[in-house]
């Protein structure tokens, strides 16, 4: 029996409707949930992320601003309008869309650094990193926190679970490493270059962090196990997975597609930081 699509979009638009009531509740408090993105460089798809963010943003009654700099743009220029937006009381969330132009990749950990941890929603601040591996209240990386909420309007039961994530970056694989093990699962954290087929084939959840297009199969897969896909490859003209779609569906229990599945759910995601941001400021929650 083929696997369970899961409909990230209609995720995403449930949660969508629940922050906009949130934030219509905050507005009559007086408050408007405002960010700011920042976008360096005239990469088209990086553009495209903003405005999405951005209007993901406004679809929820919030304030979105977008402040585009050029590619030569220097380090001291970012960094000086960092400072403004740190200090703007009306703004409650910075993002900078990365990457960055060449000439400043070499300073994107400085540049997350700069943002007040309060207002970093895209949570790569390393207060909020230290403080979700320390279990005090943070930012959750948006994309890790998508993984998980997916598996809760799942309705699965993490507690016992046997989760293997294939990938370690500070944004999706250690994160989500940590937000399933408090959620009691045990968890299996695989380096992407590392042979983990032995570890994918034991596992009841997979999320799948690769950074390379259709590198699981479901060769690799536990018959019932549910695959989170994180990536996002383009071949032939379309995006594809870091899941092989077609074959791991005839294994899998549950499986997210590529476009629509995660996608969705780490924008919203997003918005949910912005929200909580606003009501932080506030001293509403």
């Amino acid at each position: 029996m083929p696997a369970v699509k899961i409909d990230g979009k209609a995720m995403a638009e449930e949660i969508r409707q629940e922050l906009a009531r949130e934030v219509d509740e905050i507005k009559k408090k007086g408050i408007t949930p405002a960010m700011a993105l920042i976008l360096a460089g005239d990469a088209q798809d990086s553009a495209l992320y903003v405005r999405n963010k951005a209007k993901a943003g406004e679809g929820v009654g919030a304030y979105a601003e977008i402040h585009h700099l050029s590619g030569e743009t220097t380090l001291e220029e970012l960094l000086g309008l960092i400072e403004k937006l740190n200090l703007d009381d009306k703004i409650h969330g910075i993002l900078v869309q990365l990457p960055l132009p060449p000439h400043l990749h070499e300073h994107e950990k400085k540049v997350m650094s700069a943002i007040l941890p309060e207002k970093d929603i895209d949570a790569f601040h390393p207060v909020n990193i230290g403080n979700l591996l320390i279990g005090d209240r943070c930012f959750r990386g948006v994309t890790a926190h998508a993984c998980v909420k997916i598996l809760e309007k799942l309705g699965v039961e993490l507690k016992d679970k046997h989760a293997v994530v294939v990938g370690w970056s500070i944004e999706i694989g250690k994160p989500v490493t940590q937000m399933l093990f408090e959620k009691g699962c045990a968890v299996t954290m695989v380096h992407p270059e590392a042979g983990f087929t032995p570890f994918t084939k034991q596992a009841d959840i997979v999320i799948a962090e690769v950074g390379r297009p259709r590198a699981i199969t479901g060769e690799m897969l536990k018959p019932g196990a549910i695959v989170i896909d994180t990536g996002a490859n383009w071949v032939d003209g379309k995006s594809v997975g870091d899941v092989d779609y077609e074959s791991a569906a005839g294994v899998a229990g549950y499986i997210t597609p590529v476009p629509g599945g995660v996608g969705p759910m780490r924008i919203i995601m997003l918005i949910a930081n912005l929200v909580q941001a606003a009501k932080q400021k506030a001293g509403l929650s």
